[in-house]
């Protein structure tokens, strides 16, 4: 079973997960309507909520209350990698008199219950401290500066990381040694930049193991892969220049902890909606582009390896065992999902999640939950259990007069579920309930009786592998036999082009009579009005070869059509005059 917590005006409780889909007995619901923060432990075993009144750490395996911690306004909850901390967050308050309010950060030992540290933390953004896996190390950001502390030790800074003004950090995923990414930002016409140090190593710009600078960024993701040998930076401006695009404008960049960097060309100009890394580490997906958007996978050296094609979609999800890949439209789109086998790119399923706010894979790699919660919406709250071979399991809607605000898995560790085989034939699911007949499109009433014509503004491309090939093969094309087809089509339209541009060629030699009275000759006499006579004549000689044709073809020609073919011969004469007085 993988329990679900569910939390919304009706309280906090847990479900189980699939087959059975029933209210977990191991938890008791607390029936508050002020639930405002929880959390599981990044293995799952421990879980924690603030209610409103005290924030509670329970064991989910034992269902037994470890702690109770009385911090009513707590609206953020982090358990440490190991379970040793638990970090809280309430709202920053300065004291009426307008001196420094008191300590709002806290981290609390989960053996003793005690406070460990507590820190002056005003942002809500980037509140919680980062740890390394291991918990060797946590670091936090305080006044643009990186503090390091070592093994849960928060009285003494062991190191700091200074550079001008550090505005964003992640620390590697994994086993030690553990890496750091920092951004800084331009300013005076400097450039931002990204840097991949080393831990402790933070002696100047020659003791990074990286270093990315670039000029349109006014805010960075950065995304380590999960084996910590390259970070994937995503740099955002405000606004768009051009005024292309509502959504500012982005890069994709990559760097590697061995030095190397370099910008991901995407194919389709546009606003990059989503990028995940692939757990195995050495492929990446990007979605991007103006709708309808593309998708692509891309290797470490940043060359696409396939190609989705377009479509309705904003958002790219790997399976935690990197098997399964789901291209998703949510947000403002309709909730379209395509399900691709990541190994042989076949696509499984597409499914439609209307109205989805979350989305999220279970640990099992098996099943996936969408959700419409509040605020984002707050009618037509719930969530679905689906299958991802398009099945939905288990569906669940809200009363009407209630909301739901967050549904979530229980978390495992790594490794605990093994890849299993991909299925492609559907399991057997809920009777599929009556969806709601999407709106139609307004049609004024002069339309309304004839046939409704497609209004797509765009045609989706297809994936690589769906493309109609060339010879009539319904084999898809391997990478290089893709690379080969592009260099043989651009030296063909280069040859072309010579062709064209050349004055005089076999092509022309062999050109019967008459295509040659038809073309324009590219060299001139220098004299624009002798030039513009050879014109008219060309004009009115291939005007004659029409009606030649014509009269041919059986057609009743004009009298005033007859005398102009009977020109013909003097126009030819005046034609041959001009050109050899060139």
């Amino acid at each position: 079973l993988f329990p679900l917590a569910v939390r919304g005006s009706e309280g906090l409780y847990m479900v189980n997960g699939p087959p059975s889909f029933t209210e977990s007995t191991a938890f008791q619901r607390d029936s508050g309507k002020n639930c405002k923060a929880i959390a599981f432990s990044k293995d799952g075993s421990l879980f924690a909520w603030c209610n409103g009144e005290k924030v509670n750490v329970v064991n989910v395996t034992r269902a037994e209350l470890l702690h109770s911690f009385d911090l009513p306004k707590t609206v953020c909850l982090e358990f440490s990698p190991k379970n040793n901390v638990l970090a809280t967050w309430q709202a920053y308050a300065t004291a009426k008199d307008g001196t420094a309010g008191v300590p709002n950060l806290q981290l609390h030992d989960l053996r003793t219950g005690k406070c460990l540290k507590s820190f002056i933390q005003k942002k809500m953004q980037n509140w919680c401290p980062c740890w390394a896996d291991d918990e060797s190390i946590c670091a936090r950001n305080v006044n643009n500066e990186v503090h390091f502390f070592e093994n849960n030790n928060f009285n003494t800074i062991a190191n700091k990381l200074h550079l001008q003004k550090v505005s964003d950090f992640v620390l590697s995923p994994g086993a030690q040694p553990t890496k750091v990414a920092v951004y800084v930002p331009g300013s005076k016409g400097a450039p931002s930049f990204v840097r991949l140090y080393q831990y402790p190593n933070f002696g100047g710009p020659q003791s990074a193991l990286a270093n990315r600078s670039f000029f349109k960024a006014d805010k960075v993701t950065m995304l380590w892969n999960k084996k910590a040998t390259a970070v994937l930076v995503v740099a955002s401006t405000e606004v768009d220049k051009s005024g292309a695009s509502y959504y500012g404008e982005q890069t994709l960049h990559y760097v590697g902890a061995g030095g190397d960097s370099a910008v991901v060309q995407l194919p389709k100009n546009g606003p990059i909606y989503d990028v995940a890394w692939s757990p195995n580490s050495v492929e990446f997906c990007a979605v991007y582009g103006f709708m309808p958007a593309k998708a692509t996978v891309f290797n470490l050296k940043c060359d696409p390896v396939f190609d989705f094609g377009t479509g309705p979609r904003n958002a790219a999800y790997y399976s935690p065992q990197g098997h399964i890949l789901v291209l998703a439209g949510f947000g403002n789109l309709r909730g379209q999902m395509e399900v691709w086998d990541v190994k042989n790119y076949k696509l499984i399923s597409k499914p439609v999640a209307s109205d989805s706010t979350y989305f999220a894979w279970c640990p099992d790699g098996e099943h996936i939950v969408t959700a419409t919660c509040a605020p984002r919406l707050r009618v037509g709250n719930g969530y679905k259990i689906w299958h991802y071979t398009g099945s939905v399991l288990h569906c669940h809607e809200v009363p009407s007069d209630q909301e739901m605000w967050q549904v979530f898995w229980q978390p495992f560790l790594d490794g605990v579920f093994p890849e299993r085989a991909v299925r492609h034939q559907a399991v057997p699911g809920d009777p599929p309930r009556a969806e709601p007949r999407p709106a139609q499109a307004y049609r004024p009433p002069a339309l309304r009786n004839k046939p409704v014509t497609s209004s797509k503004l765009h045609e989706d491309e297809p994936p690589q592998n769906m493309k109609p090939q060339l010879g009539g093969s319904d084999k898809p094309l391997s990478k290089t036999a893709l690379k080969n087809q592009r260099k043989h089509e651009a030296k063909k339209a280069a040859k072309q082009e010579a062709k064209a541009d050349a004055h005089q060629g076999p092509a022309q030699v062999k050109a019967p009579q008459n295509a040659l009275q038809n073309t324009v000759p590219a060299m001139t006499t220098g004299d624009p009005e002798v030039d513009k006579k050879i014109k008219n004549l060309k004009k009115k000689l291939k005007a004659i070869e029409q009606l030649k044709e014509q009269a041919a073809a059986g057609k009743q020609l004009e009298k005033n059509q007859v005398e102009k073919i009977q020109k013909e011969a003097a126009l030819l004469k005046e034609l041959e005059d001009l050109e050899l007085g060139v």
